[in-house]
């Protein structure tokens, strides 16, 4: 893979295996956003392929926050309820049923209708969340989980992806190895674009 003439990933072999927990570090700028976004189809590589097989019905993806616009109108609400759009078979009632239990799940009773560009960051970041995993998916892809959450809120979030690595496969950028990463079956380290197994 590569950007505006230069290199970003170089000889990635990697094969994601049902029921893995991928934990991928590496410092700024190695690639591990890259990766992660060419494993979701949302970008694709210059040379090679992506191959994802038929059984990945469904997928969750926890952005970064510093990609999301915090100005768009739409609710915290409205952001976890958007995780089941693939969803067809479910009535009104469930949507709205699962998006009531997911904003319990992620504590944000209190700012439920509040637009997204007027919570927090660390509320944002929950918010983006309960979007990724409301669906139970298949494979949750996280970049940065951690990333802007309150330190009260931590002990939680890692209740809920031990709770979502007993169903889904999981791939997780961090910076660190930290309670979540020692969680993993597989550790990864990507530097100057290339891929290690640690």
């Amino acid at each position: 893979m590569s950007r505006h003439g230069r290199k970003i990933l170089s000889d990635i072999n990697l094969t994601v295996n049902k029921g893995d927990f991928i934990a991928l570090t590496g410092p700024n700028g190695s690639g591990k956003t890259t990766l992660l976004r060419m494993i979701l189809g949302l970008l694709s590589p210059t040379e090679g392929r992506v191959v994802r097989y038929p059984a990945l019905t469904s997928v969750g993806y926890l952005p970064q926050k510093n990609r999301i616009d915090s100005m768009f109108p739409i609710s915290v609400s409205d952001v976890i309820a958007s995780g089941l759009l693939g969803r067809k078979s479910l009535s009104r009632a469930e949507r709205a049923a699962r998006t009531e239990a997911m904003i319990r799940k992620v504590g944000l009773e209190q700012c439920a209708d509040s637009a997204i560009g007027a919570i927090s960051g660390g509320q944002l970041q929950r918010a983006l969340l309960g979007r990724a995993i409301i669906s139970d998916p298949v494979l949750l892809v996280m970049d940065e989980p951690l990333n802007f959450l309150d330190k009260e809120f931590e002990q939680t979030i890692y209740s809920i992806i031990r709770d979502c690595a007993s169903r889904s496969t999981i791939v997780l950028v961090t910076h660190e190895m930290t309670e979540i990463a020692a969680m993993a079956t597989r550790h990864l380290l990507i530097t100057d674009g290339t891929l290690t197994n640690l």
